[in-house]
């Protein structure tokens, strides 16, 4: 091997060396609609940049009470816009810092084909014996689960077949598994390729208020380039690809 050679080699070494004592691990609540993206933005991220991330899925109200009690989060990418308003107003989050990164969509959805039409009319049919939503207190996306039925006049009649997870994710296993025969989930959780596997319909946006999903830079990841450098990530062009393969919308 030429001198030249070996000089390339040893920087290249002292360059990946450097990068691996730079790199860091970021700790991200992520709310449970959003779960594959951030998966799969995750992996892209820590290819590109060398850090980690250590995250936890869950409702967006559950992660707020856990952040209020100390919970070592670094990054909130929550399933509203309100909750981390709310967390820079009592000081747990970075002021300027909130941003949308997605605008979700609501669907009415069965694993089986043929249950769900394309106009949700299956919410009348009265031999429906179970409805799974997430939970409306914590998960913003039973609220527009709650939102659109009463936007249809069918709240009422369906209130005591609703069950309810604890965050979109087990309303969502809730029906796959066939305890419930359709439920209220995120489009993002039921697109494959492209494709809505079972039944559905995609709720129009004008019966419940707009899913707009805010980043927010929690206290505890002030000043850590790590946290930093995944909030530009998610602005950047792989992750909104990424975005909008599971059927977001982008602000």
């Amino acid at each position: 091997m030429t001198p030249s050679c070996l000089l390339a080699v040893f920087m290249a070494g002292l360059l990946a060396a450097a990068n691996q004592a730079q790199a860091d691990e970021v700790s991200v609540a992520v709310a449970a609609n959003f779960t594959a993206p951030m998966r799969k933005i995750a992996e892209e991220f820590e290819k590109d940049t060398g850090h980690k991330v250590s995250a936890a899925f869950g409702a967006t109200g559950k992660f707020y009470a856990q952040i209020k009690n100390g919970a070592p989060f670094e990054v909130l990418l929550a399933a509203d816009d309100e909750i981390p308003t709310k967390l820079v107003k009592e000081n747990e989050a970075v002021a300027g810092s909130p941003f949308t990164y997605a605008i979700g969509k609501l669907v009415l959805w069965s694993a089986k084909p043929g249950v769900v039409d394309g106009a949700g009319a299956v919410l009348k049919n009265t031999d429906l014996k179970h409805l799974a939503i997430a939970n409306p207190k914590v998960a913003p996306y039973g609220a527009a689960a709650v939102e659109t039925m009463q936007a249809l006049g069918v709240y009422d009649s369906l209130q005591t077949k609703i069950v309810t997870g604890e965050s979109i994710a087990q309303a969502h296993q809730f029906i796959s598994s066939g305890n419930a025969m359709l439920g209220f989930v995120a489009l993002s959780q039921v697109l494959k390729g492209g494709k809505i596997e079972g039944s559905a319909w995609v709720v129009p946006s004008r019966l419940y208020t707009p899913i707009r999903q805010d980043a927010v830079l929690l206290e505890k990841g002030k000043g850590k380039p790590a946290v930093e450098a995944l909030l530009k990530y998610l602005k950047g062009d792989k992750a909104t690809a990424v975005i909008k393969s599971f059927g977001y919308e982008l602000p």
